[in-house]
Formats: C-alpha cells, structure tokens, sequence
C-alpha cells in the first residue's frame, strides 16, 4: 500500500501545474539544474557551439560548423549544442560524421524548437535560464558562429562569466568575419576606448579567426592541453 501511496505522490507531483503555481517552480528549476549537470558529468573534451537556428545546407556558415565538428569529433571531442536547428544541427551532424558523440541541450517550446535529428543524447529544459547555465558551464571551448539575440545573449554571459572569474578560462572563438568585425569594433572604441568601462586584458577573452582550420588548431591545443 505505501509503494502505491509513493508512486502516486510521485505522479501528482511530474502533473504537477508549476507555471500556475509560482511558488512551486523553484522544485522544477532545482530539478532542472540537478539533472542538467548530471547529464553533463559523463561527457569530457566537450566544445559548444552557438548560432543562428535559421541558417540551412545552403549557406556557408552552416557548413564551416558541420566540417569544424566534424573534425574535432574526430579527435575525440564531444560536440555539445542547443538541439535545435541551422548552426546546431550542423555541429551535431558534423559530430556523427566525425564518429564522435552529438550532445544537444534542448529548450521546450510549444510548437517551436525540435531536436535536430544529429542529436544523440539529449536533456530538455523548460526554463532558458537553467539551459543557458547548463551550456555555459559544459565546454572547454565555445564556438559561436553568427546568429540572434540568443546567440548574443550566450556570448555575452561566457564572456562575462569568465571575466569575473566565475568559470575558468577557456577559448571563446568567433568566426564569421562579416557578422563579428563591426560588434568588436564597436567594443574596442566605444566600451573600452571611450567609456572606459572594460579593461584591456578582457578584450583578450575571445578571438575572432580567419577560418575553422585556426579554430580547430586553438580549440585541439587548448583542450589537450588543459
């Protein structure tokens, strides 16, 4: 009788309606971040990449990714993304192409965002914030390819998390020339230069690359090396 009383707590609780019950989220979200680095724990050499969900096969950004995962699953990296599609689902294809394991961190959306199909073992999270920490915290280098706000958004919270010290430095590596000059630009003279409000060295925190084959070189030395 009390084995049925347990699973019955236990249903109530997973049918459980927490967005209409603010006080009762804060177990979801702590279900959330135990699970999410869980899962995260059984993965090592791990590089993330972050971009547009938009782009297709036919643009060239999507197949720098899946060459770029391609060959660092080929030395025995895990390739994490978002799950979703474009920039993700090129690194996770590249990943299954290179032989190597294809991780996606996926966010529920209604009607919106599927699991790419290149994805191998997957977590899903309701909340963007719990996922956003999770992806931040799963790499030992982060490739960001062009994209949107969310993209920024990653970019922005690593590169901050880093310089505050709040995880260890790793590679942050931009690629995509036409899409990343003007925004540096744009933080060397006007953040930094005019406003004073970084200092030099965090200007060293990310490195825009010429091409995947010095990204490749930077993230292969990096993680070999730590």
């Amino acid at each position: 009788m009390k084995d049925h009383q347990i699973l019955d707590y236990k249903s109530e609780f997973l049918s459980f309606d927490f967005e209409t019950n603010p006080s009762w989220r804060i177990f979801k979200i702590m279900s959330e971040f135990v699970d999410g680095f869980t899962f995260l724990s059984k993965y090592d050499k791990t590089v993330s990449f972050f971009g547009s969900a938009r782009f297709d096969e036919k643009n060239h950004h999507y197949h720098e990714a899946q060459e770029l995962a391609r060959r660092l699953a080929k030395t025995n990296m895990t390739i994490i993304t978002g799950g979703g599609t474009g920039i993700m689902e090129a690194a996770n294809r590249g990943a299954i192409e290179g032989n190597g394991e294809s991780v996606g961190l996926n966010i529920e959306l209604k009607n919106q965002q599927r699991i790419n199909p290149y994805v191998q073992e997957s977590i899903a999270f309701d909340h963007f914030f719990t996922r956003k920490v999770m992806l931040s915290f799963a790499a030992q280098a982060y490739v960001f390819f062009p994209g949107g706000f969310g993209t920024l958004d990653e970019f922005f919270e690593i590169v901050t998390l880093i310089q505050t010290k709040k995880i260890k430095r790793v590679p942050i590596i931009l690629i995509g020339a036409d899409y990343w000059s003007s925004l540096l630009d744009w933080i060397y003279n006007m953040v930094y230069k005019r406003h004073n409000a970084v200092e030099e060295i965090d200007l060293n925190i990310f490195k825009l690359v010429q091409n995947i084959d010095e990204a490749f070189e930077i993230i292969q030395k990096s993680v070999t090396t730590s």
